[in-house]
């Protein structure tokens, strides 16, 4: 089975950036990321830590699936 990798806010954001994400704002420890899609405004939030659980990988992959094909997410979330 697949194995979830563990990833840092900073990887996350240089993955969407590659999607066309942006950020938007900070707020806290957390960063909003966002572009303009076929739907509209899409909008991501991410926590801005060293090292996310996988809980939270795993929903913020879960979030992204409904802006980006699950296929071209997987590698950069999954081993």
């Amino acid at each position: 089975m697949p194995k979830l990798k563990r990833l840092s806010a900073q990887e996350i954001i240089n993955i969407f950036n590659q999607f066309g994400f942006e950020i938007i704002s900070r707020k806290g420890s957390h960063i909003k990321l966002r572009r303009l899609g076929e739907t509209g405004k899409e909008t991501l939030t991410i926590p801005n830590h060293k090292q996310i659980d996988l809980g939270t990988c795993r929903a913020i992959y879960r979030q992204a699936a409904k802006y980006i094909s699950e296929s071209d997410l997987y590698d950069h979330f999954y081993e």
